[in-house]
């Protein structure tokens, strides 16, 4: 797995922004250039923790925007599988982030399982140079947890020494 200080690889990919045809759209590096983006890859649509995941993102899009953070979601579906749940599934029909077709993508990262040759539930921070400040993957039962993906982009964003479970307010470490 693509770690810290990685250059997150070079893609294009087709994803599905909303809820018809029309909605299915070329994504690549170059669409956030400039940008910090979270990338969150989950095993497949369709499925049971997936949705909670999807949905609690959703939920705190503003805040990962008010940090100049783009959020876009992937598995190894394909864009129309991933129209299709979103079309099924009520609570993810107002998804405000893209959801990428992330076949090769996810070999390139490292992150498909080994015997289900999915995507591992990992996630990646990436900064405005296209490097990787942070990534993390849970393993395919367990969801992660979108405040503590929060608390590490702030923690990076404020280039600071952040001790254990520091939080945004909180001081950090002083080395003198």
């Amino acid at each position: 797995m693509l770690t810290v200080g990685d250059k997150f690889p070079q893609f294009k990919v087709q994803a599905c922004v909303g809820l018809d045809k029309n909605s299915l759209k070329e994504i690549s590096n170059e669409t956030y250039k400039g940008k910090w983006v979270c990338y969150f890859f989950y095993p497949k649509d369709f499925t049971f923790i997936c949705p909670t995941e999807l949905v609690e993102f959703g939920k705190k899009v503003k805040e990962f925007r008010d940090r100049d953070c783009e959020l876009v979601a992937g598995s190894t579906d394909n864009e129309y599988s991933h129209l299709a749940w979103r079309n099924a599934h009520p609570e993810l029909k107002d998804l405000p982030y893209p959801m990428i077709a992330a076949q090769k993508l996810a070999f390139d990262l490292g992150i498909v399982h080994p015997d289900a040759l999915v995507c591992t539930r990992a996630t990646f921070l990436v900064d405005p140079q296209g490097v990787i400040q942070w990534a993390c993957a849970n393993p395919l039962s367990v969801g992660r947890s979108v405040p503590e993906v929060l608390r590490v982009l702030d923690a990076i964003q404020s280039d600071e020494l952040c001790p254990c479970n520091w939080q945004p307010g909180q001081p950090t470490l002083k080395v003198s």
